[in-house]
Parts: C-alpha cells; sequence; structure tokens
C-alpha cells in the first residue's frame, strides 16, 4: 500500500533497518534503496515513495536538500530525516521548513518503527482531509446547484407574472426577491448568460410573436400586454429583433 524510499551512505544502518522492521505489519509493500543523495532523487522521480527516510549527512546531496527537492516534486511525500547530535539543531530547523520528523543517531528498532508510524499516520491523515474537501466541495457545489435552481424558479415566475407590468425593473424584481441590485444583476447574468433588460426585452418580443400569431389584437394592445407604455417605441423594438415590422412580420406569417 504504501512505498518507501531509504537514503544512507552506510549499508549497515540499511540493511539493519530492512532487518528489523516489520514492513508488512505497516503495509508498506515497497521499499527502496539509495546510498546518496542524488541516486536518491532519481530513485524518488521514478516510484514517487508516500514516504522517506534519510540520512541528513550525504555525499552528493544531503538529506535536507534532496527533501526540498523531493517535496517539489510530490508536496505530499512525508519525510523523516536520521540525525546525530551535531546536526541537531540543523534538523529543528529542517522540521521548520516541511520536514515531517526526525531520529537521532543511534537509531533503534523502536525509534525507526515510531517514526514510520508517525510518517503512516501523517500521510492517513493528509487523505481522510483530502476526501473531507472533496466530499464538501461536492456537497457545496450541489447546494449551489439546488440554490441557483430555486433562484432561477422564483425569478422566471416574477417575470411571467410583470410581462405586461410597465414598471417592472431589475429594481422592483430585487424587492421582490429581497436580494440587492447589484447581487441580483450578477446572479441574473451567470443564471441566464445576459443581463437582466436584455432577457426580458427577448421575452417580452418573443410573447408579442405568439400574439400576433394567434390573436387579432392591434398593435397598441400587444405593446401594452406585454408591458411597452409606447407602442412606437414596441414597433421599432420588434423590427430591430426580428428585422419586420409587428404588421410585417403578422403578414408574413399569413403568407406563409
Amino acid at each position: 500500500m504504501y512505498k518507501l524510499l531509504l537514503i544512507d551512505d552506510e549499508p549497515l544502518i540499511i540493511k539493519g533497518i530492512r532487518s528489523f522492521v516489520d514492513f508488512e505489519a505497516l503495509s508498506i509493500t515497497e521499499v527502496f534503496e539509495a546510498s546518496n543523495g542524488e541516486e536518491a532523487l532519481e530513485l524518488f522521480q521514478l516510484h514517487l515513495p508516500d514516504m522517506v527516510l534519510a540520512d541528513i549527512n550525504m555525499p552528493k546531496m544531503n538529506g535536507l536538500d534532496f527533501a526540498v527537492a523531493a517535496k517539489t516534486l510530490k508536496p505530499d511525500v512525508k519525510i523523516a530525516i536520521i540525525t546525530g547530535y551535531d546536526y541537531f539543531d540543523y534538523a529543528v530547523t529542517a522540521l521548520k521548513s516541511g520536514i515531517d520528523d526526525y531520529i537521532l543517531k543511534p537509531v533503534s528498532k523502536k525509534d525507526i518503527g515510531e517514526v514510520l508510524k508517525k510518517l503512516i499516520l501523517k500521510i492517513q491523515a493528509a487523505h481522510s482531509q483530502s476526501e473531507v474537501s472533496l466530499l464538501l466541495g461536492d456537497l457545496l457545489s450541489k447546494s449551489k446547484i439546488q440554490e441557483d435552481e430555486s433562484y432561477k424558479s422564483r425569478i422566471q415566475k416574477e417575470i411571467e407574472a410583470n410581462i405586461s407590468n410597465i414598471d417592472f425593473s431589475l429594481t422592483y424584481l430585487s424587492k421582490q426577491m429581497s436580494l440587492s441590485v447589484p447581487y441580483l444583476s450578477s446572479l441574473f447574468k451567470r443564471l441566464y448568460g445576459i443581463n437582466f433588460q436584455d432577457y426580458v426585452l427577448t421575452t417580452r418580443l418573443d410573447r408579442a410573436k405568439i400574439l400576433l400569431l394567434s390573436t387579432d389584437m392591434k398593435i397598441y394592445e400587444i405593446a401594452a400586454a406585454i408591458g411597452f407604455d409606447d407602442p412606437n417605441y414596441f414597433s421599432a423594438s420588434f423590427k430591430r429583433k426580428f428585422n419586420y415590422s409587428p404588421n410585417q412580420f403578422k403578414e408574413k406569417s399569413k403568407v406563409l
């Protein structure tokens, strides 16, 4: 389940760790070895292990430089360093810069086991946090969709109810919705893809087409029925939208 990279220039230390750590009990299924920082980084790039146990003082690239490079490649990797007392202050500084834990030499079976368990717990905690974040994100997304659908339904009902209301405006709608005008304007644009005025105008003119085709209402009556107080302005708006005047549209439809 977990992949571990061991880095130490002393073969006996790596051999000792392999001999007294029960990797199977810790769900560590793959263990890789490196004797210096450069070799370790190559192995890290190839296998992207979940955790690393590294000596702080290594040839070619020290443990801290390796850790920085490894965290750049895989930010969630968990790294513990092995250090002597001579490097203790160095190790403490390392903890503040992203190293997850450390062990002081000489290392024991208990020390290695405990630090590996700590690293595994950190991995599990990070996974749990990630799952919670994904779940919350999904719930928030669903909640947002439901909220948007609710708003859109209410807005649509208001538009239908006020299709003939010449005083119907964004300000009027904001009062009915108990929302601020700026927020409603932004919400409307997000929900419908166009601004409030353009949408209402299009809706009214589409309704005018239906009335022209299905009734014998006069132009001024249709204008009033769809919220225009000026029949001339209605006719001009209709022609600008459909390239025909209301009368032309009606006559054309009869021919068809």
